[in-house]
């Protein structure tokens, strides 16, 4: 069966030019692995790398990715904290500095989760969570 050849029908490859990318701003375990396998591959033969020297690296290397896992934990908890938050100010007297520096009172009617700090909105006007500075309880929650 007889292959046909497909026509190009743009003149520019899809890779013409290089694809540039970022240089990586924080070292993660991907680059340490990197680091260790190239410092093995240009060992001189004669004096190879201490054991325990590649056994302290391996072992920082551990080490550095369960402190990245912690640090994820640790912010996906300080995000949900701040959600459930800004959900228990729905229905209560809520305070926030207004753009003119008075102290402005409302109640909250509504939460939205779309930034990375929730927007509580007070009498119609959106104020993130952490603007608020004092809640109390409305009258109609006592």
């Amino acid at each position: 069966m007889p292959i046909d050849a497909i026509a190009r029908t743009d003149s520019t490859s899809l890779y013409a030019t290089r694809p540039s990318s970022a240089p990586k701003q924080e070292m993660d375990g991907e680059m340490f692995l990197s680091l260790l396998v190239t410092q093995l591959q240009n060992q001189d033969p004669s004096s190879p790398m201490d054991t325990n020297q590649m056994i302290s690296q391996t072992t920082q290397l551990a080490m550095m990715e369960q402190i990245t896992a912690l640090t994820t934990t640790g912010t996906e908890n300080f995000s949900l904290q701040m959600r459930m938050a800004a959900a228990t100010l729905v229905g209560q007297d809520v305070s926030y500095t207004g753009a003119d520096g008075t102290t402005v009172t409302g109640v909250a009617s509504s939460v939205s989760y779309s930034d990375a700090v929730p927007q509580v909105t007070i009498d119609g006007i959106s104020i993130a969570l952490d603007a608020i500075s004092g809640i109390t309880a409305s009258p109609s929650a006592a």
